[in-house]
């Protein structure tokens, strides 16, 4: 699986991109969790909203999951992986949100959590 991370502000560019359905052949929202709202525009500017009460510039964490061009991966093999992101960059019980792109049959996957820790008020330092 070829992973690209980066910490990231921008919600409304990065929502238009995980939604763009006309360089996807589907596009799903597959989960959005921790947030007030249910939609991903609403979640990632629900994030920029918390980030304005602290310093944080870059608060969120975007993941990007694909695998080589020849595998088919079940949906339970990037919930794994994504799982193991979140315990290595310590983001257990932040928000997140899960897209699914397919483009020409082949599935892959992006997660974005808020780094902002609503009950300290600062960004999750994420380990180097």
């Amino acid at each position: 699986m070829i992973i690209i991370a980066s910490q990231r502000g921008g919600a409304a560019k990065l929502a238009a991109h995980l939604l763009n359905d006309r360089d996807n052949d589907h596009v799903e929202l597959h989960e959005v969790s921790g947030f007030l709202s249910d939609t991903l525009d609403g979640a990632l500017q629900e994030a920029r909203a918390q980030s304005m009460g602290t310093r944080c510039d870059q608060y969120l964490f975007s993941v990007s999951l694909n695998p080589p061009e020849t595998e088919k991966v079940d949906i339970s093999v990037f919930e794994q992986a994504i799982s193991r992101i979140e315990e290595r960059m310590h983001l257990q019980d932040q928000p997140r949100v899960i897209v699914f792109h397919e483009k020409e049959g082949r599935r892959h996957a992006h997660c974005v959590w808020s780094r902002i820790d609503t009950k300290a008020m600062k960004a999750v330092n994420l380990p180097v």
